[in-house]
Formats: structure tokens, sequence, C-alpha cells
């Protein structure tokens, strides 16, 4: 007898593991817990930590609580203006509400995928038909996104017990007419911005030339006065200076005159002159003292 006690220890110790692995658990930080006695709820949203149950009658589903990605397959929609469009999306969510999440997909991971999908296609639909191809591909997508968000954030919360983080669009496939007639779209779009940027240009380039123009003229202008007041200053400098000459010696400024006159006159030898020699220009080549005899 004593020889079969090991036995009877070991097998005990070994139901005293199977009953205590059946009747702990724990709950960590980063998930959700529900009770079930005999598949009905018993206790919901269990707090992180130790927890016991009672083996076979009670059962505990445990959920990742954290971000979750639903990489959805790409679906067709129909836009304002009746195309088709293949689009690619993409969400974020997380289980906030899990008793609700529980009744509403039974704990399974697939069915809240699919329930989530169907209802995140629908408010594609709803949106992609409210807008044009150029709308959806290039100016209001991130408004499109944000409204689907705002839509989808209540009704997965109360349906599914899910908050859905982000909605986002990954690829948006065209069919070739579509895509042939969006191509020309944007082309048109950015010729008509180059047009209006070379107009701008050349409406800047015509201001900066006119100014020019202006500024020219004024300095012109300026320069011109400024020469015909120093000229003025200078021709009333010199009738000054003659003046006084004249005033001091009025024979030496005769004498002065015509040895300039002689010199401007004589400057080219190509120059002819038809001229009386007693003539009063030759007045001091005929008599020094430039008088007459």
């Amino acid at each position: 007898m004593s020889s079969n006690k090991p036995i009877f220890v070991l097998i005990g110790l070994v139901l005293a593991a199977l009953l205590l692995s059946n009747t702990l658990y724990v709950i960590s930080e980063t998930e959700r817990a529900v009770k079930l006695r005999f598949g009905k709820l018993e206790e919901i949203d269990i707090p992180a930590g130790l927890h016991w149950k009672w083996p076979v009658v009670e059962e505990v589903r445990i959920f990742d609580a954290r971000v979750q990605t639903l990489d959805s397959p790409p679906e067709e929609f129909l836009n304002a203006e009746k195309k088709v469009l293949s689009v690619d999306s993409y969400s974020k969510w997380r289980i906030v509400d899990v008793e609700r999440y529980f009744v509403s997909t039974n704990g399974n991971s697939q069915s809240a995928a699919r329930l989530l999908s169907q209802r995140i296609n629908e408010g594609l639909r709803n949106e992609f038909a409210l807008r044009t191809l150029e709308e959806v591909v290039t100016l209001e997508r991130d408004e499109m996104m944000e409204d689907l968000n705002v839509g989808l954030l209540d009704t997965t919360r109360e349906q599914l017990g899910i908050e859905v983080v982000d909605v986002r669009v990954k690829k948006i496939e065209l069919p070739n007419d579509v895509s042939s007639e969006v191509f020309r779209r944007m082309r048109a779009e950015r010729e008509r911005q180059a047009r209006e940027y070379r107009s701008q240009g050349q409406e800047v380039a015509e201001g900066i030339r006119a100014d020019a123009d202006r500024q020219k003229i004024v300095i012109e202008a300026n320069a011109y006065r400024e020469a015909e007041i120093l000229r003025g200053e200078g021709d009333a400098a010199a009738a000054a200076i003659f003046a006084n000459a004249y005033g001091e010696d009025a024979e030496f400024y005769a004498f002065w005159r015509s040895l300039t006159a002689y010199r401007q006159t004589f400057d080219s030898s190509a120059d002819m002159m038809v001229i009386q020699p007693d003539s009063e220009f030759f007045r001091y080549l005929n008599n020094q003292n430039g008088r007459d005899e």
C-alpha cells in the first residue's frame, strides 16, 4: 500500500493543477472579458487581474481590446454621376462595449469583421453616391472620410459595441473610359491654372515695365533739368567773367576774342574763306596794336 502512495500523491497533484487551471484565470489590461454560466451572461466587463470561476459550470470569454485593423476586400460603388468605382479600404476599430459586442457577434471575431465590413461599405456607398468623380479623386476625399467616420461612430457603437477609430480609402480604381475622363479633366485644370499663372505673370511684368519707364522718364527729366541749371550757371559765370574782363581791359578782351576766332576759323586746312584783307576780321593780323592807321 505504501508503495502506491507516491502514485496517489502525483495523481492528486495533477487533479489539483487541472482544477486550479480551470478555476483561476487572469485578465490583462489590454483585454475585455465576460463570464458565462450555462451559456448565459453572468458577469460583464470583468476588470483586469486574477479571478476564479466554477469549473464546467462557468466559462470565461476573453477578447483583445486593443485597436485592430480590418482590411476589407475591394467593393464597387456608384458615384453621383452613375459611374462605377472600385474602392479598396481599411479601418481601425476596437471593442468598447463588451456585452453588446458579445451579444451581436457571439464573441466571434470573423462575425465581427463581417458585420463591421457591411456597415463600412454601406457608409462608403452613401458617401460616394453624393459626390462626383472629381470630388472623390481630388477635392473632397478628406471631407468624405470625416463624414463617414462620424456616421459610423454611433452606429457601430450601438449595434456592435465597436468604436470605429478611422476608415481610409487605400485605392480607387476607375474603368478605362472613366480614367481617360479624369485625366482629361485634370489636364484641363492644370492648363487653366498655367494660363492663369502666365496671365498673372504677364500682368506683373507689364506693371514692372511701366514703372521702369516712368522712373526712366522722371530720371531723365531730373537729369535734364539739373544739366540745364548747371549750364545756365556756367553761362552766367562765363558771362560774368567776360564782363569783368571787358570792364578791366576792353582792348585785351577784344584781342583775346579775335585769337579765339582765328583758332576756330583756321582749325582745319580744308576750310576756305573769301574775305577782304582789310576786313575788321584781320584787324590784329595787319596791326599788332589793333588800331587803324
